[in-house]
């Protein structure tokens, strides 16, 4: 596994999802990131986290997303909460900065009004 992103699914305004990321170590010894892509728009960074912790968020995702990482397990996770119509995209994980062109499959997050 390379990059592997998971947990995305079907939420209603106001409610929470839990993404999940399990990554090689050529990836993950590295600061991490969360990005999105909508339909028509450009894949932009959401979340980074380094690998001693130290966070920072785009923001439309501040005080309402949560980044976090467990070096052991080689998985970082996005706890998203309040979650919003606009929230709807496909979310993958990366190193951040973006070395090289792989990109994982990623996970969609569709939100309802």
């Amino acid at each position: 596994v390379q990059l592997q992103a998971s947990g995305g699914g079907l939420a209603q305004v106001g409610e929470s999802l839990r993404l999940s990321c399990v990554a090689s170590s050529s990836f993950f010894n590295s600061t991490m990131g969360w990005y999105r892509q909508a339909p028509g728009k450009n894949r932009d960074l959401v979340a980074a986290i380094t690998r001693s912790g130290p966070a920072t968020y785009a923001d439309s995702v501040n005080g309402r997303f949560i980044i976090s990482r467990d070096n052991a397990k080689n998985t970082m996770y996005l706890q998203m909460n309040s979650l919003k119509p606009e929230d709807t995209a496909v979310y993958y994980c990366n190193s951040w900065p973006i070395r090289g062109s792989y990109w994982g499959l990623g996970t969609q997050v569709t939100v309802s009004s």
